[in-house]
């Protein structure tokens, strides 16, 4: 019996976001509690969730981002609010791991999804050899 394979989805979570806001150094960011509510949360098999340190998002709110495998295009999503949208933004990401080229039908995105994307990058393509 065949098994399928599944290409591992990484969640990127910016732990360092401030939501525009100034902050102590040495207060708990926003960003931060987006990435504790969300791997506080079951998650599918193949999902990992990586805290990176920047997005390069600041003034527009918490900023997550999803990639796969060199089939799928990479999505970064912003104005992720830290209290609410965990388990919205796991749906998502279930969404997109379970695609094959990472576009989640626009019906199906989650509202979110639909009006706060930063940018959408296609998959990586290996130059053809000379």
């Amino acid at each position: 019996m065949e098994t399928e394979i599944k290409i591992k989805t990484e969640l990127l979570v910016c732990v360092k976001c401030r939501r525009g806001q100034e902050l102590p150094e040495d207060a708990r960011r926003p960003g931060q509690a987006l990435y504790d509510g969300i791997i506080a949360l079951d998650r599918p098999d193949g999902l990992s969730i990586t805290a990176v340190e920047c997005l390069q998002n600041c003034d527009h709110g918490c900023t997550v981002a999803l990639r796969g495998g060199d089939k799928k295009w990479t999505y970064v999503f912003g104005n992720v609010d830290e209290m609410s949208h965990s388990a919205m933004i796991l749906s998502g990401a279930a969404q997109y791991h379970n695609s094959d080229d990472g576009v989640i039908p626009w019906r199906e995105r989650p509202e979110h999804f639909k009006r706060n994307c930063v940018a959408r990058i296609p998959p990586f393509v290996q130059p053809e050899e000379a």
